[in-house]
């Protein structure tokens, strides 16, 4: 079945034709027409099913009659995260090439007065997170007063995120009369609350078990004994054997996304880092960066896990295992996308295993494991030596000396005082003799500085 039977007009099938797709996806398929005919939508799909065009595509026609008001957008889409609200932009961008709709993106991390203009023009489609769109309504910005569609994207989401009750809050400032699109990969019971709340008789559809992985991704468990350096270790061992042209590795925490990310910058990777501490405008570079192919490895945290659309990316490594099982499968989900196939790497060592045990269990079924060569693991045993395996100068024998010395020095038991008044008081040396120790010891100081290579030298950690 082809799009030419879903109902859409001449000029949107031929920007879908330039695009590239020729097929619907299965989501597609039931939401275009329901959403044409003016139906209330409530879509279960797990990521990248496609349901971004399932919702523009329609969207685009159903907008191409009428025009926009000053600050009175004819549509509103909410989204989770500044991310996903670029990428529909990209969408509209993309698919409405033939007509003459304007859009505005309402995220946080840009600029403010711009927004405010393009508001103040009148806009059809407005796409937006929740807490930048109230801030707007609060200024008196914008008004929902002319808003026909609602589309509430990755409601479960939200639900993680705490936006709940700001999209409750818009959600009674729209007209009554409007046509709801609610799409989640899991339905909550919160989210199914506010879904009875604002829809009206939807048209309901589940295009796939939210345990469900995508048929077209290889995926593999790797399960060892050590520690994060060890670890690092491991990855890198899989993404030279597996000869990787592209990848995305994600982190349960931002800390351990910059330190995976530096390691791999210094062993001589293409690497760049994606965590909710960077600004907006760097998140965006990083991110068009790695579509280019500019660079061939993104470290994230689960921020860039849900509905990033970054087509060929080959593999996936969870270098830890999600705390939340959901997650793994919208992060692997990030590669055998529109079709094609991906292979993805789950790295589990013994404090997982709490992690993995929730994993298992959610998906029902065992992740085939991938044994490493003992090699590996056991190369990285001695923190003596560096990634190419020779030694660094002078280190270890240094070390050798200090440590005795320190040893000696704490294994001195402190001298009793004496209470026989015969005793002699001991007397203190010349001051001569306390600048010669202190030159001395100062001199120490500064050599063991230099071969520990703390004096602007790569720290040791990062080189295992």
């Amino acid at each position: 079945m082809s799009f030419d039977y879903l109902g859409l007009s001449d000029e949107l099938l031929s920007a879908i034709k330039d695009a590239g797709y020729s097929e619907p996806t299965p989501i597609q398929k039931k939401a275009i027409p329901s959403v044409l005919q003016g139906r209330d939508i409530l879509g279960i799909a797990q990521t990248g099913t496609g349901k971004t065009a399932g919702f523009t595509l329609p969207m685009i026609d159903i907008l191409a009659q009428g025009r926009s008001r000053a600050r009175m957008p004819r549509s509103l889409i909410l989204e989770p995260t500044r991310e996903l609200a670029a990428q529909v932009e990209e969408s509209f961008v993309k698919y409405g090439k033939n007509s003459k709709l304007s859009c505005a993106l309402l995220i946080g991390g840009t600029d403010f007065v711009g927004q405010v203009k393009k508001l103040d023009k009148g806009v059809d489609v407005l796409i937006a997170t929740p807490g930048r769109l109230l801030d707007h309504m609060q200024r008196g910005n914008v008004m929902l007063s002319g808003v026909q569609i609602l589309v509430v994207d990755e409601a479960d989401r939200m639900l993680d995120m705490g936006f709940i009750p700001d999209i409750e809050k818009i959600c009674k400032m729209l007209p009554k009369k409007i046509q709801s699109l609610f799409f989640s990969a899991t339905m909550p019971t919160e989210v199914k609350k506010l879904t009875d709340s604002f829809l009206k008789d939807p048209k309901e559809f589940e295009v796939s078990s939210p345990t469900q992985t995508a048929v077209t991704i290889e995926q593999h468990l790797v399960k060892f004994k050590g520690t994060d350096s060890i670890k690092r270790q491991v990855l890198r061992h899989l993404i030279k054997a597996e000869n990787v042209s592209n990848a995305i590795i994600f982190c349960n925490r931002k800390k351990e996304v910059k330190i995976v990310n530096k390691s791999l910058q210094v062993h001589g990777f293409s690497a760049s880092e994606l965590h909710g501490d960077l600004h907006q405008s760097t998140r965006m570079e990083v991110l068009t960066a790695f579509k280019a192919g500019k660079t061939k490895i993104l470290v994230a945290s689960d921020v860039a896990a849900r509905g990033l659309d970054i087509p060929d990316v080959g593999h996936v490594f969870n270098f830890d295992v999600p705390s939340n099982p959901e997650d793994y499968v919208h992060r692997i989900g990030r590669t055998g996308r529109a079709g094609k196939k991906g292979t993805s790497f789950t790295l589990s060592t013994q404090s997982d295993k709490k992690y993995l045990d929730g994993l298992l269990k959610f998906l029902a079924k065992d992740i085939p494991l991938y044994k490493i060569p003992k090699e590996i693991l056991e190369d990285n045993k001695s923190p003596r030596h560096s990634s190419s395996g020779s030694k660094q100068s002078g280190f270890k024998s240094h070390e050798k000396v200090n440590n005795s010395s320190q040893r000696n020095s704490l294994n001195k038991k402190p001298i009793k005082k004496q209470t026989p008044q015969a005793e002699r008081p001991i007397k203190r040396q010349s001051s001569q003799n306390e600048k010669e120790i202190k030159k001395q010891s100062s001199q120490d100081n500064k050599t063991h500085e230099k071969t520990l290579g703390m004096g602007g030298h790569m720290p040791d950690f990062l080189n295992r």
